[in-house]
């Protein structure tokens, strides 16, 4: 049986304290979210994976290093949080001014990218990282995460609205015998 994943979103930045969609920009972490991601690291006790996997926006990389995981880690391009296209960098009440029902997970977004479409991508993560040979750790983003855990667990992957992810956390997707299932979710540390 392969391992579990280790699920780590990135620090604090200036878009993720406002509630701006932040995607694709390409944002670094503030002072708070470099000491958080510097506190996973110490909870973490020097903990070796099979695999270490980030994605390429500095942010998650940043994390993934103050975590203490730079030196091992692998780039994964399809980690890069979901493409808003249009709502880049506005905040959830910014869009409801024009669409006023509007929700990320069931209205989508326009010129960017479909749930089904990162739903795509956090399989081909789910499908290397399960042929690591052991437990792989994941830095990435909170909507991929929660995409990726949704469809870890046979849910569609809209579901991974249901599942609250708060800035450098961590939270563990693993069995209970041969069962996919949530072992730990959106833990942080002091």
């Amino acid at each position: 049986m392969p391992g579990q994943l280790w699920l780590f979103r990135h620090g604090e930045t200036e878009w993720s304290r406002s509630g701006a969609h932040s995607g694709r920009t390409d944002l670094p972490l503030i002072n708070v979210g470099r000491e958080k991601a510097a506190t996973l690291g110490r909870h973490l006790d020097d903990r070796r994976f099979a695999l270490v996997l980030s994605s390429p926006l500095q942010r998650a990389r940043e994390t993934c290093r103050l975590a203490g995981y730079g030196d091992v880690a692998q780039i994964e391009a399809n980690l890069c949080e979901w493409d808003y296209g249009k709502y880049e960098g506005r905040t959830t009440p910014e869009i409801r001014q024009e669409t006023p029902d509007w929700n990320l997970w069931t209205s989508g977004v326009p010129n960017g990218e479909t749930v089904d479409q990162v739903a795509a991508r956090a399989q081909a993560v789910i499908a290397r990282a399960s042929s690591a040979g052991g437990d792989v750790a994941l830095f990435a983003h909170g909507h991929i995460l929660r995409i990726l855990a949704a469809c870890w667990l046979g849910l569609p992957p809209a579901a991974g609205g249901l599942f609250a992810l708060d800035t450098a956390s961590l939270s563990i997707l693993g069995y209970e015998r041969t069962t996919r299932v949530i072992t730990r979710w959106n833990e942080t540390f002091r």
